[in-house]
């Protein structure tokens, strides 16, 4: 079903389509979101099940359906934006091609090795991730450099072609190489990639010094070991589905939305799929920045919850916070610097978000010791809650938040998606309430705590564990199920305000068409601040700098119209995690390296609780990002996401916990809610997404279509923050 959001209606909506549009389609574990905008604030939106065999087919299925409801010609699309799970789930699920690696003699094993940290230290029965890199296919070869990239031991050619011929017969589809200290000269790797394409010129192939040309030997081994495994299955996914769009008459440029917050070319992310891994979530924390830009609004703590997981990350001074280095597969998926080991190490750089397995489709299960756990593994799409009678047979958070009264109990998704509520209460009533010995509302109503509790967590994972207090930031709640439990969770953390932005089910896909396209780059320098010539440091950026204007060149971008900025990775000598700090628009001088050096020291207080005033700072590596900057989003889009007047909702009781017990409560429609405060309890249901307003909070609409829920509890303004109650409506 598609439900057109339009101040117009659908005549006068579809009748002033005529302009170039461009669409933004954003996969998610259960559910495919697809956003298409005009130039004159014109939306229309398609809410799809997710089709985890073949991920086009709703892909397809949406555009199409998108294209001929509205009316626009096919060849009015001017970009296709996407935001996909693809890298991610080719690692999780083991799916990618048969890798080989070459490395220096002695390094074969670093794979395994790795950093040896454990996650779990008590925990005899915890196993290491298998690498993706068999250890058959790991093959060492005569090589050295010193750290300053002299030649110590020169490349053995016949040793290189006698491993490829080995790598090529045992069905080998693509070849990663990294070798010890290429970062510092990438003679070895770039001759060796030479032989490479004399003996097959087709076989992918990923090069330390290309990929990440930074110290680290495991970093820049596991970095590039997992661009070569995903490389093909990318690869192939983005090539047919441009195949795919163009059978539609759909010619536009397919950008892939990347972990930094920026979108890329389709033939780049298929180069360098490693960019893509985090692709979902961060569209997300740039339509939340771009909220908070638009309603001044610059510190603010995102809560991105869908059908199988729940992220959040953090915006600061109008931007969010990166990370240099994350896991995949790690459960509790946080740039964190001491739990380490459990998943695949990727060090590129990425939105700082925190991420576990606590989504709509999360399974509720009893243990054999009657202990309730919800998640880590979901329903997804496929066979989905129990409600949806679609196959699911175990019950999720999803039947949990419906038997509480906060869902629907007859219909979702604007009555397309029809519910079960008497086979949801029945198989709970089996399978959770009765072994807990609790009736259905107490079971459910602890389901929805503990998958809170996990909510909290990964707010926690980015503001306090950052050295940020949560309370002193507002809540920006989306995603299908984060306007269901966004209340609770600001009142476990003593917060105030949260605000539910427009469309919140399909907010992240409007992240996608307001990203810029967007390059990070970066490199080792490793020299104390102390001892640096400025001069020199100004040459090194400039040099990366020149390599990030031309690859955005190449894919169509205006150089004139590309912005740089500056950061340096920094530590005190003999740390070995590092703080990146921004570097100002200033000239690269004595006073910018003392000012550097000073922010790095307070940067260290504030994450860590000290600094050492009398220690050594050194940087280690410098990163710039280049984005190409590009005409705003009109504003009134954002106002235009609003779902059509519906049939008044009849009240329906629901269920706070033991203290206030079941309560009559009226259930409303976004528009119904005015620029007046309303107090809870009371619900707000709409297309996408369901907004509980408890008790104890108030809730008001502000001039941009933006539900304002605020709480008793904490009267801490948020830092930056407008006080929203002052605006008209």
């Amino acid at each position: 079903m598609t439900t057109y959001f339009s101040i117009q209606g659908r005549e006068q909506f579809v009748a002033n389509f005529g302009g170039p549009v461009r669409i933004g389609v954003d996969i998610g574990g259960t559910f495919t979101d697809l956003i298409l905008l005009d130039a004159h604030g014109g939306v229309a939106t398609r809410k799809l099940s997710t089709t985890p065999d073949d991920y086009r087919a709703a892909i397809l299925q949406g555009v199409a359906a998108l294209l001929e409801e509205t009316g626009v010609d096919p060849a009015a699309a001017r970009e296709i934006v996407h935001g996909t799970t693809v890298a991610t789930n080719t690692i999780l699920e083991h799916r990618g091609a048969p890798t080989g690696l070459i490395t220096t003699r002695g390094f074969r094993d670093t794979l395994e090795i790795g950093r040896l940290r454990y996650p779990r230290l008590y925990d005899l029965t915890w196993r290491k991730p298998v690498p993706l890199v068999e250890r058959r296919w790991r093959i060492e070869v005569a090589e050295r450099l010193d750290a300053r990239g002299r030649v110590v031991t020169p490349l053995d050619e016949a040793a290189v072609r006698s491993a490829l011929t080995f790598l090529l017969a045992e069905g080998i589809r693509s070849l990663a190489v990294c070798l010890v200290h290429s970062y510092a000269n990438p003679d070895h790797e770039r001759r060796l990639a030479e032989i490479v394409r004399e003996v097959a010129p087709d076989l992918p192939l990923a090069l330390s010094s290309e990929i990440l040309p930074e110290i680290g030997e495991y970093e820049r081994t596991s970095t590039t070991a997992i661009n070569a495994y995903i490389q093909p299955v990318v690869g192939r996914y983005l090539t047919d589905l441009e195949a795919s769009l163009a059978s539609l008459g759909v010619r536009a440029p397919v950008l892939v939305m990347q972990s930094n917050g920026g979108v890329m070319s389709a033939r780049a992310a298929a180069v360098r799929p490693i960019q893509i891994v985090e692709s979902g979530p961060a569209a997300g924390v740039i339509a939340a920045q771009s909220l908070g830009r638009l309603i001044d609004l610059p510190n603010a703590v995102t809560l991105d919850m869908g059908g199988t997981t729940a992220k959040s990350s953090l915006i600061e001074d109008g931007a969010p916070r990166y990370v240099s280095e994350y896991e995949v597969g790690a459960g509790l998926n946080v740039g964190n610097r001491l739990n380490r080991g459990a998943g695949y190490i990727l060090r590129v750089p990425a939105i700082d978000i925190a991420e576990i397995g606590a989504g709509g489709g999360s399974l509720v299960w009893v243990d054999p010791a009657g202990a309730l756990h919800v998640g880590p593994r979901s329903a997804g799409a496929v066979p989905g809650p129990l409600c949806y009678r679609s196959g699911g047979e175990e019950p999720t958070l999803t039947d949990a938040n419906l038997l509480l009264g906060y869902l629907n109990p007859e219909v979702l998704l604007g009555g397309s998606l029809a519910i079960d509520y008497g086979y949801a209460r029945d198989v709970f009533a089996e399978k959770v309430a009765r072994p807990l010995r609790l009736d259905v509302a107490e079971a459910a109503f602890g389901v929805h705590r503990i998958a809170v509790a996990n909510m909290v967590r990964v707010v926690k994972a980015v503001s306090s564990e950052r050295g940020r207090d949560p309370r002193r930031f507002a809540l920006i709640a989306y995603g299908g199920n984060g306007p269901v439990h966004a209340a609770r969770v600001a009142a476990e953390l003593g917060m105030r305000r949260i605000v539910i932005p427009p469309g919140p089910g399909l907010f992240s896909a409007f992240g996608l068409l307001v990203a810029p396209p967007a390059h990070h780059f970066g490199r080792t320098l490793l020299r104390e601040v102390h001892a640096l010539d400025p001069a020199d440091l100004e040459a090194s950026f400039r040099e990366i700098e020149d390599n990030a204007r031309a690859e955005l060149a190449r894919e169509g971008h205006d150089r004139d119209a590309i912005q740089i900025t500056r950061a340096a990775d920094l530590r005190y000598v003999g740390q070995s995690f590092e703080l990146r700090i921004p570097l100002g628009p200033g000239p690269l001088d004595s006073a910018a390296l003392a000012d550097l050096a000073e922010r790095f020291g307070a940067e260290h207080e504030r994450t860590y609780g000290h600094r050492a005033a009398s220690d050594p700072i050194e940087v280690v590596n410098i990163r710039i990002t280049a984005l190409a900057r590009r005409a705003d989003i009109p504003d009134q889009h954002l106002r235009a996401l609003q779902s059509p007047h519906s049939p008044n909702r009849q009240p329906r009781a629901a269920y706070f916990g033991p203290a206030v017990g079941w309560r009559e409560i009226p259930v409303l429609s976004r528009e119904a809610v005015g620029a007046e405060k309303r107090s809870g309890p009371l619900i707000v249901e709409e297309y996408d997404a369901t907004t509980v307003v408890p008790p104890d909070a108030t809730i008001y609409r502000d001039h941009w279509n933006n539900l304002i829920v605020e709480l008793a509890g904490n009267r801490e303004t948020p830092e930056g923050s407008h006080d929203h109650s002052e605006r008209e409506d």
